[in-house]
């Protein structure tokens, strides 16, 4: 675990590839993450909640069945175990997640 201060502007700032990961600080029993969201992610689903903070941009979480979730800069969104959903942004974006050390990126 970091002792220094981090500046999650400048981690933003630094992705280039979009949906890759970037593991910002553990924090008891789960890691904080960063990614940049452009363009379509696939289809998925968890067997955890999984938590979006929308950092930098807009992106919306659509999910099956059910109307799409839109985030813009502050905004927060808790997607619950089991449903099938998947980010989308239009524009970059930066999304901040807080996920178990083990959760599968492209889901179960």
């Amino acid at each position: 675990m970091s002792e220094d201060t981090i500046d999650l502007n400048a981690l933003a700032e630094g992705i280039r590839e979009p949906w890759q990961r970037v593991d910002v600080v553990s924090v008891n029993d789960a890691i904080v993450r960063m990614a940049m969201a452009h363009g379509e992610f696939p289809w998925h689903h968890h067997e955890e909640d999984e938590f979006f903070l929308c950092w930098s941009g807009s992106l919306r979480i659509e999910r099956e069945g059910e109307d799409s979730v839109s985030l813009s800069p502050g905004q927060v969104f808790v997607v619950p175990r089991g449903v099938r959903h998947r980010p989308v942004a239009d524009e970059p974006a930066v999304a901040v997640m807080i996920e178990r050390p083990e959760t599968k990126q492209y889901g179960e």
